[in-house]
């Protein structure tokens, strides 16, 4: 499928609407900001990096079955918007398959059984789940610049843990074959927190 040049297209109107309607009363953690807006982040960030329609509407939905499980289901998402979104939306996914919502497996071990998925991530996978891990550190470094330490206690894991999974973010996505304007612009934000919390 190529690029999406415009936004008007039904599936990706269809999966804004339901993006929407899963998460629209979410918010981030620690803040008053809505989680939709995390969401559109994602999607512009794939946007701008040329990603195709999949991909745009697995931006979209790429924390459905993480935060949704509930509401949605691997065989929805498939059915609604095709096998290749639902590859995407896995692949950005880090809870087992059999997940059904409550207590998350513990943070450590979550994040490294996904960062050995990542490392056979493919391209459209890739550009997502990167798209996902920028806005997150940018917004990580922008509450760190107002709040500072405090902001560590809206996670489950601290500041060297979360800086350990961005740098361990980088090595596996070049690994993995990630290159241009995504995993520079990631490198960079993970510098400049590294710096702005005195550990580069």
């Amino acid at each position: 499928m190529n690029k999406l040049n415009s936004v008007a297209t039904p599936r990706f109107l269809d999966a804004l609407d339901y993006a929407v309607r899963l998460h629209g009363t979410d918010i981030r953690k620690g803040s008053s900001v809505p989680y939709v807006a995390h969401l559109l982040g994602v999607c512009a960030l794939v946007l701008l990096d040329g990603g195709t329609e999949d991909e745009a509407i697995a931006a979209l939905l790429h924390d459905a079955l993480e935060d949704h499980s509930e509401e949605t289901n691997r065989e929805i998402i498939a059915k609604r918007f095709g096998e290749k979104v639902l590859a995407i939306v896995e692949a950005c996914t880090d809870t087992p398959t059999d997940y059904k919502g409550g207590d998350k497996p513990p943070w450590r071990p979550r994040k490294e059984a996904y960062l050995k998925h990542l490392e056979k991530a493919s391209p459209e996978q890739l550009r997502v789940a990167l798209a996902d891990k920028l806005d997150n550190v940018r917004s990580i470094l922008a509450d760190y610049r107002q709040i500072g330490e405090p902001l560590w206690n809206r996670f489950n894991a601290g500041r060297q843990d979360q800086l350990w999974f961005f740098r361990r973010l980088i090595e596996v996505f070049r690994t993995a074959g990630a290159e241009g304007f995504l995993i520079l612009e990631f490198k960079r934000t993970v510098s400049d927190l590294a710096r702005e919390v005195g550990t580069a």
